[in-house]
């Protein structure tokens, strides 16, 4: 199996959740289900089949989680020396050179991925062009209204 990268803000949301998961949601559906159970007849209580999705949902939740977290590779980038030059977990500060827009990005695993967190996937045309290049590089990104130019004007391991 491959390593997928994420970030260690991004492994550490994704503990979080299965600890909640695992120690919350799962306790409370059992009791959902004990309690249901406890009214009878289960061919037609609808609490009884409402809890057993939830519990479905859950686990297939907690074998996700712990599928993810456990194929990935956890990259912190304050540890990152990569001479200036823009890798995975990296935030690059960039300029539209059509626009003068100046937009700020970091780049982030499939499942950290939040444009309003100015988050992008490692897998998007921007993070993919930005790739290997460092401050005062020119890069080209395909958009759905055309070719966009981006200047990079600095690249942080924060």
């Amino acid at each position: 199996m491959s390593t997928v990268p994420i970030t260690k803000h991004g492994a550490e949301l994704l503990k979080e959740e299965l600890q909640r998961l695992k120690s919350k949601e799962r306790p409370a559906v059992i009791n959902a289900i004990a309690e249901a159970r406890a009214q009878g007849d289960l061919s037609e209580n609808a609490e009884y089949d409402a809890a057993k999705e939830r519990q479905a949902f859950i686990e297939g939740r907690i074998a996700d989680l712990e599928g993810k977290l456990s194929s990935s590779q956890v990259v912190d980038p304050t540890t990152l020396s990569a001479d200036g030059r823009v890798v995975f977990a990296a935030t690059v500060d960039l300029e539209n050179l059509d626009s003068g827009e100046k937009v700020t990005y970091q780049i982030v695993g499939l499942d950290e991925a939040d444009i309003k967190e100015s988050k992008v996937s490692i897998t998007s045309p921007i993070a993919r062009a930005m790739i290997g290049k460092s401050a005062g590089d020119v890069v080209a990104v395909e958009a759905p209204s055309g070719v966009k130019e981006y200047e990079i004007l600095e690249v942080r391991y924060i």
